[in-house]
């Protein structure tokens, strides 16, 4: 199949365009570089041997998406563009909204226009709010505590009032938990641009010196340390999620994708000392405005329906995330 991935040279996008590639799939990426790197387009090519079509566009621009469908035989879409930062989202809604929201309708417009039919879009566990139970399954009732995941769970409702408007869309919506970890070669891995607002590359640049201290969010949670729990899961895991929801499109469809199982902040922190044989000093701050105490997925579903299930742990995951790091610093100084 011919696959449109948006957001495709970002984090889980690169991933899953590897994944893709290597499930047989041609892929065509739209990214507007804002927190990516052209860069990722050769290390695409050199983990797969494939070269993908590349179109440096924003999902506001309707012009330039016309483009793309114009030049292309799409048969599916996975939509992972959009703005990702709670905090950010938190200080400036309105570019949350407009982006996050506006984006996904215009490109859901050009979609329908070419006749393409066929959506995967990147939601997130934040349409849970704050769960009165754990593990979170998907029929559980939604809300949020923040204007990120207000507008995966807006874009959520849009997508269902598509579908019921119009059945011959097969939408698949895949609410992940906290994405970490890298690809094997250390090629691809999370490299945002500036301040890193995730816990994983922000433990990555103290462990390599780049920044000097890791600041822990809050250690007065109801939880054994105090410090908030996660459901880690390995990107290139959630990449194959993506495989293996394109493969079984079928009409309205809503997976988590998590390991089930929640760690800790210093936990995952202490795990990455052990792995790597690294220090990474922290300081204890406030609690970021909202932060939940704690979540992780109940997957049953995507393992039945999918055939999909975690195969990496947290040591693999922070011991991937290092060996991208420490190649990427090796890239930068030659």
């Amino acid at each position: 199949m011919n696959i449109l991935v948006t957001g495709g040279t970002g984090y889980i996008g690169s991933h899953t365009c590897v994944e893709l590639i290597k499930a047989g799939h041609d892929v065509v990426i739209v990214d507007n570089l804002c927190n990516s790197k052209i860069e990722v387009l050769d290390y695409i090519k050199e983990i797969t041997g494939y070269t993908c079509k590349f179109y440096e566009c924003d999902i506001l621009d309707r012009e330039g998406l016309q483009k793309v469908f114009t030049e292309n035989k799409i048969d599916s879409v996975i939509h992972f563009a959009g703005l990702k930062a709670v905090g950010e989202s938190c200080a400036k809604p309105l570019m949350y909204y407009r982006n996050n929201i506006s984006g996904t309708v215009i490109l859901c417009e050009v979609m329908a226009e070419f006749g393409v039919k066929s959506i995967v879009f990147s939601s997130s566990a934040t349409v849970y709010g704050i769960p009165k139970e754990v593990p979170l399954k998907e029929d559980f009732p939604l809300s949020t505590t923040n204007p990120y995941g207000s507008t995966k769970l807006m874009i959520e409702g849009i997508l269902k009032d598509l579908y019921n408007a119009d059945n011959e869309w097969d939408i698949t919506v895949l609410r992940y938990f906290n994405p970490i970890g890298a690809h094997e070669s250390g090629l691809i891995g999370e490299d945002p641009n500036g301040i890193p607002n995730n816990l994983m590359p922000y433990i990555t640049k103290v462990a390599s010196k780049q920044l000097p201290c890791l600041g822990v969010f809050g250690n007065d949670y109801p939880t054994p340390d105090g410090t908030g729990i996660r459901d880690y899961i390995h990107v290139v895991d959630l990449a194959d999620g993506h495989v293996k929801a394109i493969d079984h499109m079928d009409g309205y469809q809503v997976f988590n994708l998590g390991t089930g199982v929640g760690y800790s902040v210093l936990d995952l922190v202490n795990a990455f000392i052990k792995v790597n044989g690294v220090d990474v000093p922290y300081e204890i701050k406030d609690r970021r405005p909202g932060d939940i105490a704690e979540n992780f997925a109940d997957a049953t579903r995507a393992k039945e329906v999918l055939g999909w299930t975690a195969k990496y742990g947290v040591e693999d995951m922070c011991r991937s995330s290092w060996n991208f790091t420490v190649k990427a610093l090796e890239r930068k100084s030659k």
